[in-house]
C-alpha cells in the first residue's frame, strides 16, 4: 500500500506543479497592479517666452468732457428748480430762479430816479441854452442823470440774476439746494457735466511717464458697465503730486449713447512701441495654496510625475497671466486636470 500511495504521489504532484505555478504568478501580477499607482489625465503645455507690446496699465476715475458748478450771482431765496439729478439739460436752459419781488422793488426804483433825473436835466437844459445856468452847475445835473441810469442798469442786472442758466449741454449731475432754502452769492449749488465725450483722469508712476505719450491708444475697461471701450491719451502731466510722486493723465473716449457717467471706476492699458518677453500661461492654471501662494504643477520627465512650484505673478494680458518668476524656458505646466493632482502625483498627458 505504502508503494502504491508513494508512486500515486510521484505521478500526479509533476501534474499538477504548472497549474500551481501559474496560479501564483497571476495572484501575484493581480496584487502589483492593484498596488501600482493610478495615472491622472491631464493636459499640459511647454513653458516658453512670448514677445508682447508692452502696456502701461493704470486705474483713475471718469469725469465729464466740460464740467461747470453753478452759482446765483445774488443772495435770496429759491422758487424755481428745473430738473432732478440724472436728468439732460440743454443749452441755455433756465435750470432754477430766485424770489424776484426785492429786486423787481429795486428796479422800479432805479427808473424812478431815472425819470426824476431826466426831467430835471431837460428842464435845466433849457435854462443853459439861454445862458441863465452856469457850466458848473449843469454838468452836476448831467452827473446825477449819469449816475440814476447806471444804477437803473444795475438793479436791471440783479433783477436778470435771479434766474439761472446753463452754459452748456449736458446732465445734471448734483444739486444741492431744494426750493424754499435761501442762499448767497456764489454758494455752488448745480454741477452739470457735458459727457457726449468722457476723461478717464488716472495717475501713473514716475518709473513709467516716458512710455506714456499724447495720441496713444488705450483700451479702458469699465466694470460697472462690463464693457471695454477705446480712447486716446490727450494729456500727460509735468508736474509729480507731492504726496505719491506720480503724474496725471487724462484719456478720452466718445460716450454717444451716454453709458458713461462721472464717477465710474476706470482699468486703462495704454500699449507702448516697447516690446518684451514675458512667459505667459493660461491664468485656470494657477491655484492658491493654504498661505495664499501661488502655485502651479510642473512635470518631472523621468519620473512621469508632477510637484508644486511656487511661482509669482505679473498682469494680465487677455485670458493669460504673466509669469514673473518660478519658471524657466522648455519646463512642461500642468493646465487641465489639475484640480484632481496633490503634489508627486503620476500622470498620462493627454493633449489634443
Amino acid at each position: 500500500m505504502r508503494q502504491n500511495k508513494k508512486l500515486i504521489q510521484t505521478l500526479i504532484f509533476p501534474a499538477f506543479l504548472p497549474l500551481f505555478l501559474l496560479f501564483s504568478c497571476k495572484t501575484k501580477d493581480k496584487h502589483a497592479t492593484q498596488n501600482a499607482p493610478l495615472s491622472t489625465a491631464v493636459e499640459t503645455e511647454v513653458v516658453h517666452p512670448d514677445t508682447i507690446a508692452k502696456e502701461v496699465s493704470v486705474s483713475g476715475n471718469i469725469e465729464g468732457n466740460t464740467t461747470v458748478r453753478l452759482s446765483f450771482m445774488v443772495g435770496g431765496k429759491i422758487n424755481y428748480i428745473s430738473n432732478k439729478e440724472g436728468e439732460n439739460i440743454t443749452k441755455g436752459q433756465m435750470i432754477a430762479s430766485l424770489d424776484p419781488t426785492n429786486y423787481s422793488i429795486a428796479k422800479g426804483t432805479a427808473d424812478v430816479q431815472v425819470s426824476t433825473a431826466t426831467d430835471e436835466f431837460n428842464r435845466l437844459n433849457i435854462l443853459h441854452d439861454r445862458g441863465s445856468l452856469s457850466e458848473s452847475d449843469f454838468s452836476k445835473v448831467g452827473f446825477n442823470l449819469q449816475q440814476a441810469k447806471l444804477q437803473q442798469r444795475l438793479q436791471q442786472k440783479n433783477l436778470s440774476d435771479t434766474r439761472l442758466y446753463s452754459p452748456i449741454s449736458g446732465v445734471l449731475l448734483k444739486k444741492q439746494t431744494e426750493i424754499g432754502e435761501i442762499v448767497g452769492v456764489g454758494t455752488p449749488l448745480f454741477v452739470i457735466a457735458d459727457i457726449r465725450k468722457v476723461k478717464v483722469l488716472a495717475y501713473v508712476p514716475e518709473s513709467e511717464l516716458h512710455e506714456v505719450k499724447i495720441g496713444q491708444i488705450s483700451k479702458i475697461n469699465i466694470s460697472s458697465l462690463d464693457k471695454v471701450f477705446t480712447g486716446k491719451v490727450i494729456e500727460v502731466g509735468s508736474a509729480a503730486d507731492a504726496t505719491s510722486r506720480a503724474f496725471t493723465i487724462k484719456i478720452e473716449l466718445d460716450n454717444p449713447a451716454s453709458l458713461i457717467r462721472p464717477g465710474m471706476i476706470a482699468e486703462a492699458k495704454i500699449a507702448t512701441t516697447e516690446k518684451k518677453q514675458m512667459i505667459l500661461l493660461p491664468a485656470e492654471c494657477v491655484q492658491q495654496d493654504l498661505a495664499n501662494q501661488s502655485y502651479v504643477f510642473v512635470l518631472d520627465k523621468t519620473q512621469n510625475k508632477v510637484f508644486k512650484r511656487r511661482i509669482s505673478l505679473g498682469n494680465m494680458f487677455n485670458n493669460k497671466i504673466e509669469i514673473i518668476s518660478g519658471l524657466i524656458n522648455g519646463e512642461v505646466v500642468v493646465t487641465s486636470g489639475q484640480k484632481r493632482l496633490s503634489d508627486g502625483s503620476s500622470i498620462s498627458i493627454t493633449n489634443k
